[in-house]
């Protein structure tokens, strides 16, 4: 509940501060007095857009302050906001263009502010009524009345997945489509990789065997000469070391000291053998056959088209086969994949279907019950003759919302068949098929509590199947504590006009309510009566809300009676009231 608004700086308020009572409060006071600057102001605090022709002239920063008490609001526990005791959610609007908000001292987003403000105060005025004009909200008044929240959840969910289920079918026929080419392209790529038979080391033994094969003259004068001085020649190595070791052995046969150099020369002399027969099998491994270089230049061709293809390597052209092998096996699945998607989708519309037939149904008795309680309400309203109806049409396929097309039918004048309300309700008239919708909810809400007590052990057995209990509020929805009324009393008056008071009387006592009137009807019905008054001080227009009782009260009721304080207007005005105490 509102507590208390504070505004400061804000179009021609100066600095303001009003006080809130629970029940029906009632603003009153002459035409531009500034009763739409209090509505404005707490739009602000709920998130309203802003700009800074909303500061007052000469000033640099509007701000608006409004106090709420404690209210369990799950988002403000996410954001660690305490509210133990209360809401105090300020805003401020700069010239600079920086405009700031806060909860509790917590500084928040416009989008957050918006967020909270809804679930604390809503404001009927023209532009909710004009949402009356527009046919796709005439579902959510209907499906709220009908407690439908959890049936339309479950049939949202239902449609989200065949939407999906339908784009993987068209995946795979697409898929389908284009399987014959797709397989005939990796099977060639298959094949040809195969067939190469590649080895992860090949590439680098052979680009080092075709380095030796354009080097072999080289190669093979460099092995003859190498071995002809060591083994092969005359004079080569290995005969110098024989004749060496042979004078070595006649000089260890005489000085015992030679043998170190004995051993040292007989322990060479092998190796030199050994290096000899190494150096013949090089002599033969140079003797290749006639065209390998080219067997070689090919392959290795070969291999770099592969790369370039599948891979920058041997190992990423052998990754690829493997993939495109699986991909294969999994287009030749493809047939049977798209019928288990057919199989699936097919189901999987039945239940659409079968949850939008029922939500049809049930939609089609809310609609009949609603028709008629808003009946009753616009005769109490003024409306004798009226007519309001709800049509339904049965739509070609399944949307989000259902099967059926929906829309309000009215008439306010004897004779005239209803027609849709969107191209013959006036402005006045919409305000209080508003009014009459907000009674009815409140007269629907308490028969769907019970339900819902009743369904309890039903819905919790059945969740597997009838999936999650997710509330979906529309604009009928009455959550916030605080309701606003703005222009609800527009082009009424005697009867009508009371109506419309018990009425705002009846929702008072459900949620705090604000009103601003013109109509003393209304007006005397209030819990707490302020007047809204524009006066001139230091030569700037200020504004001032008092609240008023006794006297004062009686004199404001006056004056709206009859445009001026007499004592006649005084003597209508206290029987009003007298008769608003004895509840008639």
């Amino acid at each position: 509940m509102l507590r208390e608004l504070r505004v400061r700086d804000f179009t021609i308020v100066d600095d303001l501060t009003v006080s809130f009572s629970s029940g029906l409060n009632v603003l009153t006071g002459e035409t531009g007095a500034g009763k739409s600057i209090i509505v404005d102001a707490i739009g602000l605090i709920l998130g309203d857009k802003a700009s800074q022709e909303l500061i007052r002239t000469g000033k640099g920063e509007a701000r608006i302050e409004a106090s709420f008490d404690q209210a369990d609001l799950p988002l403000l526990s996410e954001l660690s906001i305490e509210t133990d005791e209360g809401i105090i959610i300020r805003r401020t609007v700069s010239s600079q263009g920086k405009g700031r908000a806060y909860i509790n001292d917590s500084p928040v987003s416009l989008q957050t502010l918006s967020r909270i403000g809804k679930s604390l105060v809503h404001i009927h005025g023209q532009h909710e009524y004009q949402d009356l004009l527009r046919r796709e909200t005439h579902f959510f008044f209907v499906d709220a009345f009908g407690g439908l929240e959890q049936d339309l959840a479950f049939l949202r969910s239902l449609f989200r997945e065949v939407a999906a289920l339908r784009d993987d079918l068209e995946s795979l026929k697409a898929r389908m489509r284009e399987r014959e080419q797709r397989m005939d392209f990796l099977s060639f790529q298959v094949r040809e990789i195969t067939a190469a038979a590649l080895r992860d080391d090949e590439k680098e033994e052979l680009e080092s065997e075709r380095s030796i094969l354009l080097n072999l003259s080289r190669l093979r004068e460099a092995t003859e000469t190498a071995y002809d001085l060591l083994y092969g020649s005359e004079s080569s190595c290995l005969d110098n070391l024989s004749k060496a070791l042979s004078r070595i052995k006649e000089m260890a046969q005489i000085d015992h000291d030679a043998g170190e150099v004995l051993e040292a020369v007989e322990a060479v002399l092998p190796q030199v053998e050994e290096a000899a027969s190494g150096l013949r099998r090089f002599r033969d491994k140079y003797e290749t056959e006639p065209g390998r270089i080219d067997e070689v230049e090919e392959r290795l061709e070969l291999i770099r088209g592969l790369e370039k293809k599948y891979g920058g390597s041997i190992s990423e052209v052998i990754a690829y086969r493997q993939k495109a092998e699986e991909e294969l096996k999994g287009l030749e699945l493809v047939g049977e994949q798209m019928a288990d998607a057919e199989s699936a989708l097919a189901a999987k519309e039945r239940a659409l279907m079968g949850r939008a037939e029922l939500i049809s149904e049930k939609r089609r008795a809310a609609a009949d019950e609603m028709a008629l309680l808003i009946m009753g309400e616009l005769r109490e309203l003024g409306f004798q003759k009226a007519v309001f109806s709800i049509e339904i049409k049965r739509r070609e396929t399944v949307s989000a919302d259902g099967i059926d097309e929906l829309e309000f039918l009215f008439s306010a004048n004897p004779g005239e068949p209803p027609r849709p309300l969107v191209k013959v309700a006036s402005g006045g008239e919409l305000s209080r098929i508003m009014l009459a919708l907000k009674c009815v909810s409140l007269k629907g809400q308490g028969s769907r509590v019970k339900g819902q007590e009743d369904e309890e052990q039903g819905h919790e057995e059945s969740e597997v199947l009838t999936g999650p209990r997710i509330p979906d509020p529309g604009p009928f929805s009455l959550a916030p504590s605080t309701l606003v009324f703005d222009e609800v009393d527009a082009g009424i008056g005697g009867v009508a006009a009371s109506s419309v008071g018990k009425r705002l009387k009846e929702i008072s006592g459900h949620y705090q309510v604000f009103c601003i009137t013109h109509l003393p009807q209304i007006a005397s019905l209030a819990d707490r009566h302020l007047k809204v008054e524009k006066g001139l001080d230091r030569e700037r227009v200020q504004v001032s809300v008092s609240a008023l009782e006794g006297e004062e009260r009686m004199k404001e009721l006056a004056r709206m009676l009859s445009g001026r304080v007499t004592e006649a207007s005084l003597i209508h005005a206290r029987e009003l009231l007298e008769l608003t105490k004895e509840g008639i």
